[in-house]
């Protein structure tokens, strides 16, 4: 077996994961907002910024996470 020295990660790999999750999240409300609309419509409701906003979180977290994951910190 080979001694592997094992570093710490950056804190921009834990924020990327962070973000995924809840970019996911959020882009599931908004899938679930445009199927099922709510009664209350705001001025931008036909955007629908959750859903937008969900991906635009899920994509960066997956680039923070993606450029990180290889990294250690000693």
């Amino acid at each position: 077996m080979e001694n592997e020295e094992r570093g710490m990660r950056p804190i921009w790999y834990f924020v990327g994961l962070v973000l995924v999750m809840m970019g996911f999240v959020i882009t599931l409300s908004g899938i679930y907002y445009i199927i099922y609309p709510s009664q209350s419509q705001t001025v931008l409701h036909n955007v629908h910024p959750d859903f937008w906003w969900g991906l635009v979180m899920m994509i960066s977290g997956l680039i923070f996470w993606w450029k990180t994951k290889d990294v250690t910190v000693k």
